[in-house]
């Protein structure tokens, strides 16, 4: 008898208890919070990347590190293909010479085309570089 009485007892106290924190007991689904979905490429994907200049002055844009940079007029558009398979990554290294910053906007229009608007950004240092990782992910830095 003294058992049921025990178990009564805990049943009442967690029902109680749980009923007091009920929002943080129960679980949500991210449905309707989650965002967009990150922009991402099957692995070893070819890749075409369109990057666009949305700002006011030249941008400059250097594929690898220690090449010659590429000036960007505005509203000017630049194609960037995937390297060879000695370099898988693709990145593009961006900036204005006068130190503004960038807002990098990205968006996938087919399967195997990543573009890239760069506006005006808010804050410093703003976006410098667009970087896509050995698994498809890509990265805004």
């Amino acid at each position: 008898m003294s058992k049921l009485i025990s178990a009564t007892l805990i049943a009442t106290t967690v029902l109680l208890t749980s009923a007091n924190n009920l929002d943080m007991t129960l679980a949500e689904t991210c449905a309707s919070r989650c965002g967009p979905r990150p922009i991402q490429f099957t692995p070893g994907q070819y890749i075409r990347l369109e990057v666009v200049n949305r700002t006011y002055n030249v941008l400059k844009l250097e594929k690898a590190p220690g090449t010659p940079p590429i000036p960007l007029e505005p509203g000017q558009e630049l194609q960037v293909d995937q390297g060879d398979s000695l370099q898988p990554n693709l990145s593009v290294i961006f900036w204005n010479d006068k130190g503004w910053p960038l807002k990098a906007i990205i968006s996938k229009p087919n399967f195997g085309t990543l573009r890239v608007e760069i506006r005006p950004g808010r804050t410093n240092p703003g976006d410098r570089s667009i970087y896509i990782l050995n698994d498809g992910r890509v990265n805004v830095l």
